[in-house]
């Protein structure tokens, strides 16, 4: 039965490699989802491009688990070689777009999901939840299928880990600067630069360090990434230069300590885009993370956001396939991993409901 469902999240994976589903542009691969999940013979809700489910036996008396994952994708890096709509096997890898960020993981827990759907002595529920805009953060995604579901206890994220364990994992916050200048001619000694003004900026940006580290995830990193003027002429001084800067926020800060830190420190205007993506970590003695740790995975911290920061319980990222991976050109995931995903997701669930202490 296992080689079956193996055999049957391969096909399913394979379709939504065919089917683009860009980040709000997922109603195509929503609808797969549902299709296929009903043909195993699940009831299957949407809500907007969201697909979830639940265990035919679910009791709202017991504690309820998510098993959540991504179906939207980036778009395809234009140094591709490959079509990257063709699901094409060579050498034990599968490629195409989202094959390894977040197909093999999305894919791997349908069918744990699966294997657990009919089984009526679980301890605990499984809430399935293949969900939208995960890559641009967008509230018509898992934020805003929360509130339609059970109450969730805890949950697994499923992105590329190899199967290790992201206990911890950083958060985003995005900040728009804008420094003021006056305009004149270049070629005379009149005006403000804006450009030389947020000079200092960049330099504390560059190499200010926050004092506190965490135990997981080190030094928040704070990285200025966009410079533009409103120029169109070189010979005119700029009296406005905007930029923005990437901060990546640790479990040391909040968002709002970072923010006020960084507004005592420049002199250009700053405004974060979203207070949302906050840094997350489950505890090392919670029953996924000693499940885990007892298969021999290992538990680290990631640098990358996912769902997880949006989730108010805990939740351990976990899944198969690389990162590093993760929106290149000729995107691929091993099929091994696949089969070890599907494996492993099982093998970790069956611990915790071993265990029969979810909290």
């Amino acid at each position: 039965m296992r080689q079956d469902l193996y055999h049957d999240i391969l096909g399913l994976l394979k379709d939504l490699i065919r089917t683009p589903s860009f980040s709000k542009e997922e109603d195509r691969t929503a609808a797969l989802l549902s299709e296929f999940l009903r043909d195993k013979g699940v009831q299957a809700n949407r809500a907007l491009n969201n697909i979830w489910a639940l265990n035919r036996h679910f009791d709202p008396t017991r504690p309820t688990l998510l098993l959540n994952s991504h179906h939207d994708t980036v778009k395809p890096n234009p140094q591709y070689t490959k079509d990257p709509f063709d699901p094409i096997i060579n050498e034990g890898r599968l490629y195409g777009l989202g094959s390894n960020d977040a197909g093999g993981c999305l894919v791997s827990l349908v069918g744990a999901f699966l294997h657990f759907h009919d089984r009526s002595d679980l301890p605990y529920n499984i809430a399935l939840a293949a969900t939208a805009e995960e890559e641009i953060s967008g509230r018509n995604g898992v934020e805003s299928l929360l509130p339609l579901l059970p109450p969730i206890d805890c949950g697994i994220v499923g992105e590329p880990t190899q199967m290790n364990l992201a206990i911890a994992e950083k958060g985003l916050m995005v900040l728009d600067g804008v420094a003021y200048g006056k305009a004149g001619h270049a070629a005379r000694e009149e005006g403000e630069n804006a450009l030389y003004k947020l000079w200092d900026d960049i330099e504390w940006f560059r190499t200010f360090r926050f004092p506190r580290d965490s135990a997981w995830l080190g030094p928040v990193k704070m990285s200025v990434t966009v410079i533009e003027t409103e120029n169109k002429a070189h010979n005119v001084v700029p009296s406005v230069c905007r930029y923005v800067v990437d901060v990546r926020v640790t479990d040391a800060y909040s968002h709002e300590e970072l923010l006020d830190t960084i507004r005592a420190h420049v002199s250009s205007e700053v405004t974060p885009r979203s207070l949302r993506m906050r840094a997350t970590r489950i505890e090392e003695n919670h029953p996924l993370v000693r499940a885990g740790l007892g298969m021999g995975k290992r538990a680290y911290g990631s640098p990358t956001s996912s769902d997880k920061a949006l989730m108010p319980f805990p939740a351990l990222k976990c899944g198969p396939g690389d990162s590093a991976r993760s929106h290149t050109a000729d995107e691929y995931v091993e099929l091994g991993e696949v089969a070890d995903g599907l494996e492993g997701y099982i093998q970790l669930l069956e611990t915790v409901f071993a265990e029969k202490r979810l909290l």
